[in-house]
């Protein structure tokens, strides 16, 4: 992999609750934002991304640097997160693929063999240019709020070529890592390099923490994603360390059983999502590194409960600071993506209400 340029003056951010409480400090109040914050929920967006495919718009700095702040002006969250897409530099790289609408990715040549995987092609940082001219943009304006980057961890990447696309059962994917592992190991190899090229772009421009996704991590049995998965997860945040000393965000979907071999690949905070209680999760997240650090973590009111009406969410999210006392640090989150119907007003209110409830505390 090439270096794509010398590492960035990086803005002075040592208050910003979010870095603060990623480092296991004690910030000002809990900070807040949300996974998909910037998105189909809102109006503005819609608006702005009207007539623009996706994959597009995510090469189009402007955009993405306005996309990008659309909630931090209307939310006042804790941090924005880059307007992006995880199979973004797939797509760049020159992997026949696009985003269809009520689908989503959809690849037009599924890997299959061995010959797939090697005819797979290299990320270079000059087909991501773009990407690094957005995050120069947003931390010009974004002032004392941090930037979060990111990508898609190496087996969801891997699920979407081999599926095709989205996928229930990922059957072909767990028939391709059990039958052939050693095709297996070597596209995750490539795609861990992919990865981690797209992160360094991100950083060298100037983001000031990441956020690795394994969305569909949670289809795996805790074996399984030990001996298939956690060594390329773990070659990323190493990789990552080594570039800049960033906070570093692990997160997937259904992941309760695996949440202490996530914390062995390396990064400072575990998301969570709903279906596991934050203070479960720590003492899970603990017991997979007896001796360390109280374990700093993010999350996790469901996405659905937004619609529940707002005695409801206050109730939620009350609990739910409660339950993330016990960790060394708490990020406030959703479980999951904000749903595109969600009333964006609701998530301006969880927000103050985190920010007042947990004021110096």
């Amino acid at each position: 992999m090439t270096n794509s340029a010398p590492v960035s003056t990086r803005r002075d951010l040592a208050d910003a609750p979010l870095l603060v409480a990623a480092r296991g400090g004690k910030p000002r109040h809990t900070p807040v934002w949300f996974m998909r914050q910037a998105g189909r929920s809102l109006p503005e967006y819609r608006q702005v991304r009207e007539g623009t495919p996706m994959l597009q718009a995510c090469l189009t700095p402007e955009l993405v640097s306005e996309i990008t702040m659309q909630p931090v002006r209307r939310h006042g969250v804790d941090a924005a997160i880059l307007f992006s897409d995880i199979v973004l530099p797939l797509y760049a790289a020159g992997v026949g693929l696009d985003i269809v609408a009520g689908t989503g990715p959809v690849v037009s040549n599924p890997i299959g063999g061995p010959s797939d995987v090697e005819a797979l092609p290299s990320l270079d940082a000059e087909q991501v240019a773009p990407v690094a001219e957005a995050v120069g943009l947003l931390v010009k304006e974004l002032g004392s709020t941090p930037l979060i980057g990111f990508a898609g961890a190496p087996f969801t990447l891997a699920s979407y070529l081999v599926e095709g696309g989205p996928s229930r059962n990922h059957e072909r994917t767990k028939a391709l890592m059990h039958s052939d592992p050693k095709t297996w190991h070597a596209l995750l190899e490539k795609l861990a390099d992919t990865t981690l090229e797209f992160l360094r772009v991100q950083l060298n421009a100037g983001v000031d923490a990441i956020q690795l996704f394994d969305s569909w991590a949670g289809a795996l049995s805790l074996r399984d994603y030990r001996e298939f998965v956690l060594p390329h997860s773990r070659r990323i945040f190493e990789g990552v360390a080594e570039i800049s000393d960033v906070p570093r965000i692990h997160f997937g979907v259904g992941t309760g059983e695996l949440l202490g071999a996530m914390r062995n690949a390396g990064p400072d905070v575990v998301g969570v999502d709903w279906r596991v209680p934050l203070d479960t999760a720590v003492a899970r997240l603990g017991a997979a590194e007896p001796g360390a650090a109280k374990p700093v973590v993010q999350g996790n009111l469901d996405p659905a409960v937004l619609f529940a009406g707002w005695e409801a969410v206050e109730r939620e999210v009350h609990r739910i600071l409660e339950e993330g006392r016990e960790a060394g640090g708490h990020i406030f989150n959703l479980g999951h993506g904000v749903l595109p119907t969600t009333d964006p007003e609701i998530l301006t209110r969880v927000v103050e209400l985190v920010h007042t409830a947990t004021a110096q505390r």
